[in-house]
């Protein structure tokens, strides 16, 4: 039985597409199939063992009905489903290749060679089964992804706790997770401390902390505490989920070069049947004895199948799948694996791909003069904060709940757009705002010298307080000197100007009842790995990657200044990003694009090959990309491309292997004496090798590349 019937038989999609869920127990077993679990393996078991004890009794000298039996049970026990499979194909029109070893084994009894059809019979269901636990090896190593998700969950209700079907869960329900346990939902830790175990799902090695505000996945592991978990998308989209149905759509999928093959392994068959009827026909015309002519035309039918040539393709490309997968890069498709590997040029987004997209309080400073501490000046700012649901908003409240700070209400709350927000806390009047829109207002800026000197101590000392003041040009200079906003997030407050620091930044003015106070810088931090990924993707290629963003081109210098990144393109648009994909496509490149957002779904869908960061990307952009990073691990995107060509070279190797045994034993048939065993042999040995060729990527030394 080959592989490529038991693939593209639907019995992959089955394996994968329904795994065993396990139980919420503290471990998940990775279940290892066995050799005699599948009915390939046992009904070669037991051709062989027919075949074995008919051959000792027929060199025993036993009289030839009683080992006649035992090679009839190898025929049978052997070709039964091999033949089905070739009679299933024949009435659909298709030649199989199954139908063709079939016809050569009885080929080989109807002229008296039982022993050598036996053998064929028996080499060929080996050779099957041997298939077929790679194949199962293969589903084994993604089913370590898919049996996580637990059957139950513990639901708080105001009545108490129940158990329920994890399916049944709905979003804004609230779970008890018990030390040990797997988390049921995609969700939030609402209270309790723990530690989670993601390895299987983000790839992290050590457990990860999860406190109150942190997000969690189903099917992760719960360490010692427990928590509960508010549930914030339904099971179904969960990222267990996700992956079933990724994996499930990969299997099914065919890449270009297994379609080319396919695409003529009709016709090569039909044409290996035309020459096998010459290769009989013409040496009988010419005198030839007919049990030679027709074991010659059989051995020819036999070593000239395209048996590993149809199997050179989809062992790499589903082991680089599955091996991707382990390392929380989900690519959806054969196609997707193989295009990865053909990009010579990567296109990266900066805000939410090479930094992380969430804006946090990194600086805090009281002006002089303004009687406020570090605490008490975030404290006004979050109060004053606290109504609006801008992305620098809810950074400014979550670093005063990070400080354990009280957060005042606040009366008279206006958000002006393109300026900031106004508020009343505690009888005073709280703004934070741009610090260019306070150059603006010079007017205003020149009445708070007044009520500032009377506030401030020392007024003996004019001269030298005047120099403290911050007049126009005092906050001209301020502004001058503030980092540039967050990309996609350009709160009021923002003001974009150079800094020597390399995370993107925007520094807010807050002003306490007319009077400057001080400022807050809140930044979008580079990821840890973005300089290290750039470099592989430029080695890998040959080319710096091109930074395609919406930020302003300071914002955008800087985060290339601290990837290496020469070629920028900034103040994109979403269809600006999708030219810029399509030129740099019709110079002659194959491009990689690497995004997470809505506005770079439309560069995802252009780019050759597409990438998305799976935590906080956008479902518009998840859905486009042919391949999801779940941790947003960036090194795994160069990790992916190089197992991508190292699957590449894999079906290459491949093809070369077949080719040369095909051709060597057509050769040997045709010029000399090929033994039917030899030549039987030397096909399924060449059709076993291919496909553990391509299972060499399951290995964890592939992913390292």
């Amino acid at each position: 039985m080959s592989l490529h019937v038991f693939l593209y038989g639907g019995r992959v999609s089955t394996t994968l597409a329904s795994p065993s869920t396990a139980a919420s127990g503290p471990t998940a077993p990775r279940r290892r199939t066995r050799l005699l679990a599948l009915p390939e393996a046992r009904w070669a078991l037991a051709a062989t063992v027919a075949f074995l004890l008919g051959l000792g009794l027929d060199v025993g000298g036993a009289p030839s009905w009683v080992y006649g039996i035992l090679y009839a049970v190898a025929y049978v026990t052997g070709g039964w489903e091999p033949a089905l499979e070739g009679l299933r194909a024949l009435r659909e029109k298709t030649l199989d290749v199954d139908l063709l070893m079939i016809v050569a084994a009885l080929g080989a009894a109807a002229i008296g060679q039982v022993l050598d059809g036996a053998l064929l019979i028996v080499i060929f269901a080996t050779s099957g089964a041997l298939e077929a636990l790679a194949t199962a090896r293969t589903a084994d190593s993604v089913r370590g992804l898919l049996d996580l998700a637990p059957d139950t969950a513990t639901r708080l209700t105001d009545d108490g706790e129940e158990t329920v079907p994890a399916t049944e869960l709905a979003v804004g329900d609230l779970l008890l997770v018990r030390p040990g346990e797997r988390i049921g939902a995609d969700g939030r830790v609402e209270d309790g401390v723990s530690e989670a175990d993601q390895a299987t799902i983000t790839g992290e090695p050590l457990p990860v902390v999860k406190r109150p505000g942190d997000e969690v996945f189903a099917g992760t592991l719960n360490g010692t505490g427990a928590l509960r978990v508010r549930v914030e998308r339904d099971p179904a989209d969960s990222v267990i989920a996700r992956i079933v149905t990724l994996v499930e759509e990969a299997s099914r999928t065919k890449a270009p070069t297994q379609l080319f093959i396919e695409k003529i392994e009709q016709r090569y068959a039909v044409a290996v049947v035309a020459a096998t009827l010459t290769v009989f026909a013409v040496p009988l015309a010419f005198g030839a004895n007919l049990t030679d002519a027709l074991l010659r035309a059989m051995t020819f039918m036999i070593v000239a199948s395209p048996c590993a040539v149809v199997l050179a393709t989809m062992p790499p490309l589903l082991s680089a799948i599955a091996t991707a997968g382990r390392h929380g890069v989900l690519v959806k498709s054969a196609v997707a694996m193989e295009r990865l590997g053909e990009i010579d040029t990567a296109a990266l987004d900066k805000t939410g791909t090479l930094t992380e997209g969430t804006p946090e309080v990194t600086d805090v400073t009281p002006l002089p003069g303004s009687g406020l501490d570090e605490d008490s000046l975030l404290a006004l700012a979050a109060a004053a904060e606290h109504p609006s649901e801008h992305p620098l908003a809810r950074a400014i409240v979550g670093a005063a709940r990070g400080r354990g700070l009280r957060i005042a209400p606040a009366g008279d709350f206006v958000a002006t757009p393109g300026w900031g927000v106004s508020a009343v806390v505690e009888g005073r009047e709280v703004r934070v705002g741009r610090v260019e829109d306070s150059v603006d207002r010079g007017r205003e800026v020149d009445g708070m010298r007044e009520s500032a000197d009377r506030r401030r101590e020392g007024v003996d000392g004019m001269r030298d307080l005047a120099d403290r003041r911050l007049g126009v040009d005092d906050m001209q200079d301020l502004a001058d000197r503030t980092p540039a906003p967050v990309d996609g997030m350009r709160h009021p407050a923002a003001t974009p100007t150079p800094t020597p620091t390399p995370p993107p930044g925007t520094t807010v003015l807050i002003t306490v009842d007319a009077t400057p106070a001080g400022t807050l810088t809140l930044t979008d931090r580079l990821r840890p790995a973005a300089p290290a990924a750039t470099a592989a993707l430029t080695a890998l290629t040959g080319t710096t990657p091109v930074l395609l963003t919406g930020d302003n081109a300071q914002a955008a210098a800087r985060v290339a200044d601290a990837t290496g990144i020469t070629d920028i393109r900034a103040d994109l648009l979403p269809e600006d990003k999708v030219n810029a994909v399509r030129e740099l496509q019709l110079s002659g490149r194959k491009v990689l694009f690497v995004g997470d957002g809505v506005n770079d779904a439309p560069a995802l869908a252009a780019a050759h090959s597409a990438v998305a960061m799976g935590r906080a990307g956008s479902d518009l952009a998840l859905e486009t990309a042919d391949a999801v990073v779940v941790r947003d691990d960036l090194t795994a995107i160069p990790a992916v491309v190089r197992l991508s060509r190292t699957a590449r070279r894999l079906v290459l190797q491949n093809l070369v292997i077949a080719g040369t045994f095909i051709t060597g034993l057509v050769l040997w048939d045709l010029i000399g004496h090929l033994p039917l065993p030899l030549g039987v042999a030397g096909h399924e040995g060449s059709t076993v090798l291919v496909g553990l060729n391509g299972l060499r990527l399951l290995r964890e030394r592939a992913w390292q590349g």
